[in-house]
């Protein structure tokens, strides 16, 4: 740790502290400006997701001219240079993997295949296979947090099982199960969703050295991958001697919503600036909004809160109250429908699905505020649908229903609420609306160029689509003017 405290310092302006409330925390020990790296890793392991539809390279995560390891026949690779760079550890996988009986290979979820990955790559390193750094090395991930003894008993069986099919798998001689079982448990508190640049989810990857930086529902920082380098950039200035911050979950919810996911998965009660208005008239407010429920009067757009004295709903704003009874009834079809709707989705039935997405939509709508996550969350479901059928107008429309909120639930240089504005700006240049097209483009860059910075190809991509645009408008304005 002291060598890495000093790489820290030296390279990166940054600093390792323990903290008796929070453990080890990542300080800075300089100023660090928007949109600066704080800090790049390679994963010390990783995994791309297992789908029926879907193979990914083992190593970069793309989908495209993917070939299965003819060995195993289990691993996939995009070409050569690929399988070059992973050959070492694969090598070893791969004999394991091709005399699994089916019924095993069946049963190799992301998950195990990581920790088979892990062990083979500490047992590569111990023989000096593949070299060790002061941040590659199984020692950092030795000193990550496990929680072992706050998981529940129904989850601890669960790694028993998978640690179980890992010794199965490895059948080194005295391979410690409840050593597997409790790094089961530090994957699931410390290992990472490996996302592509519009944060579609591709793998997951173990990097120890970011793993140290802490949650907070109001986050200085970001997490960004590319490939499968994970970088973390600052979303505002940073001061030096401040503690880096990035966020675990999903941020727009309520607290209780947040704290609930939180103590779930990582056995902690966050107390960053949002958290601690707990009960709060603001926060009371904010959850009224984000998850309860609208006025009956339409024009009005106040929050409600119980009211002891109808066992009712009463609006804040206007003072009309809101049946519970009226409440219950919408809510019940609403998540019947919901339900429905989700299975046709996944089934494949997609105008089925979009048919009871949009009456889910209809009954949100008289249930819920304008700034309802649930309501946000369906329209964006049917923004995907109608994107998937070419229905360009329509997904446009549901495009800019939801933005409004994604300005509201997400601070100004979060990476969600500028990809929703280049899903915006493509929609409205393909339906030849240049003018809207430059503004929620240029809105875009101005959020993306902090959160993942301008070398990418995507954002190479994005900045190219965007002059594109301009050069259309200026055509246009100067053929009107001739």
């Amino acid at each position: 740790m002291e060598d890495l405290q000093r790489l820290l310092l030296h390279d990166r302006g940054l600093s390792v502290l323990t903290l008796p409330e929070k453990g080890r925390c990542l300080i800075t020990t300089r100023d660090f400006s928007y949109g600066e790296t704080i800090l790049s890793e390679e994963p010390y392991v990783s995994v791309p997701n297992k789908t029926p539809v879907q193979s990914r390279c083992d190593w970069c995560f793309t989908s495209s001219n993917v070939k299965r390891c003819s060995s195993c026949q289990v691993v996939w690779y995009c070409g050569s240079r690929c399988q070059k760079s992973d050959w070492k550890l694969h090598r070893l996988e791969c004999q394991l993997l091709a005399r699994l009986e089916k019924s095993r290979i069946r049963s190799l979820t992301p998950s195990i295949r990581l920790m088979v990955k892990l062990y083979l790559r500490r047992k590569l390193q111990d023989e000096k296979v593949i070299p060790t750094t002061v941040i590659d090395n199984y020692n950092l991930v030795k000193a990550l947090i496990s929680h072992i003894s706050e998981v529940g008993e129904t989850q601890l069986v669960l790694y028993a099982q998978m640690a179980s099919l890992v010794n199965i798998i490895l059948q080194w001689p005295g391979l410690n199960i409840k050593e597997i079982a409790e790094n089961f448990s530090k994957l699931a508190c410390n290992a990472h969703t490996i996302c592509d640049s519009e944060l579609i989810p591709l793998g997951t990857g173990l990097y120890p050295v970011i793993s140290i930086i802490n949650h907070s529902c109001s986050p200085n920082s970001v997490l960004v991958f590319e490939g499968r380098m994970a970088t973390v950039r600052a979303m505002q200035r940073i001061p030096k001697g401040s503690e880096v911050l990035i966020s675990y979950i999903e941020t727009a919810g309520s607290t209780m919503t947040r704290q609930k996911a939180l103590k779930e998965q990582y056995f902690f009660t966050c107390c960053c600036p949002r958290c601690i208005k707990l009960g709060q008239h603001d926060d009371i407010e904010e959850s009224a909004v984000l998850e309860g429920y609208r006025c009956k009067n339409h024009t009005c757009y106040g929050f409600l809160l119980r009211d002891p004295e109808s066992n009712g709903f009463k609006c804040q704003q206007c003072q009309l109250v809101r049946d519970k009874e009226e409440i219950l009834k919408i809510a019940g079809e609403e998540k019947a429908m919901t339900e429905k709707a989700s299975v046709a989705l996944s089934s494949g039935h997609t105008n089925e699905a979009l048919h009871m997405y949009l009456m889910v939509e209809k009954l949100q709508v008289k249930l819920c505020h304008s700034f309802s996550i649930n309501l946000m969350r369906t329209r964006e479901t049917l923004l995907k649908i109608l994107m998937d059928l070419q229905d360009w107008k329509k997904a446009l429309t549901y495009c800019r229903l939801t933005i409004p909120v994604y300005e509201r639930v997400y601070p100004r240089f979060h990476p969600l609420r500028g990809l929703q504005y280049y899903t915006c700006g493509k929609l409205e240049w393909l339906l030849g609306y240049t003018k809207e097209a430059i503004k929620s483009l240029t809105q875009a860059v101005d959020i993306l160029c902090i959160t993942h910075g301008t070398t990418s190809l995507f954002m190479k991509d994005l900045i190219i689509k965007l002059e594109e645009a301009r050069a259309e408008a200026s055509f246009k304005l100067s053929s009107t003017d001739d």
